[in-house]
């Protein structure tokens, strides 16, 4: 049997930086598991999408693991792109109604769309199946990124953001790209105090 891929372990430059300072990445393509949506995260429709992530990224684990490939790997964890029309309501004019996202969660490179296709059909035969419209495999290339991790509440990620944002100002580049956040965490049963977000923002 085959060591289980653990891409988070593989690649900690990119998922366990520093809470005091940030640090620079250039990254290529990397493969996700993804559903558009938008207005606030606490609605019925973003909890729906993450729901259906989850279930299609452990359908895809099993049906690999057990096909001929027989290839093991971790769930890797949930991840979000957010923006807004006008990027206001993310700061000074505070509207969560307006926001915009993409959920996400990586997958390793040999998953294919094939894979994909039959873990949908799977997941549709399952009792009470999750919304699976709109679920995608996709490739994102970030370039050039700065993050830091954020440990604490989401509604406490500001003065984190702006230390971000700040560094990349001062080494003269511009945002750009959307807002990109990994969710270390499970806040189902962290404490709001001990969650662990990496915050990711391109730079150009």
């Amino acid at each position: 049997m085959t060591d289980k891929l653990d891409l988070k372990k593989m690649h900690k430059d990119i998922y366990a930086p520093s809470a005091k300072k940030v640090n620079w990445l250039d990254l290529g393509p990397m493969q996700y598991l993804m559903i558009d949506g938008g207005g606030v995260p606490e609605s019925n429709a973003y909890q729906q999408a993450v729901q259906a992530l989850f279930a299609v990224s452990y359908t895809l684990k099993f049906h690999i693991k057990k096909g001929s490939r027989g290839l093991d790997y971790a769930v890797m964890p949930l991840e979000g792109l957010w923006w807004a029309d006008d990027m206001a309501h993310f700061t000074t004019n505070l509207d969560k109604t307006k926001w915009k996202w993409t959920m996400m969660i990586r997958q390793p490179d040999f998953v294919s769309e094939a894979d994909v296709a039959t873990a949908l059909k799977l997941c549709a035969l399952k009792k009470d199946p999750p919304d699976l419209e709109g679920l995608r495999l996709e490739s994102v290339t970030e370039g050039q990124v700065c993050q830091i991790l954020h440990v604490g509440p989401f509604s406490e990620e500001g003065p984190t953001i702006e230390k971000l944002h700040g560094e990349i100002e001062t080494e003269g580049k511009t945002l750009c790209g959307k807002h990109h956040e990994v969710y270390l965490s499970d806040i189902r049963r962290a404490a709001p105090d001990k969650w662990r977000t990496i915050l990711r923002q391109p730079a150009c």
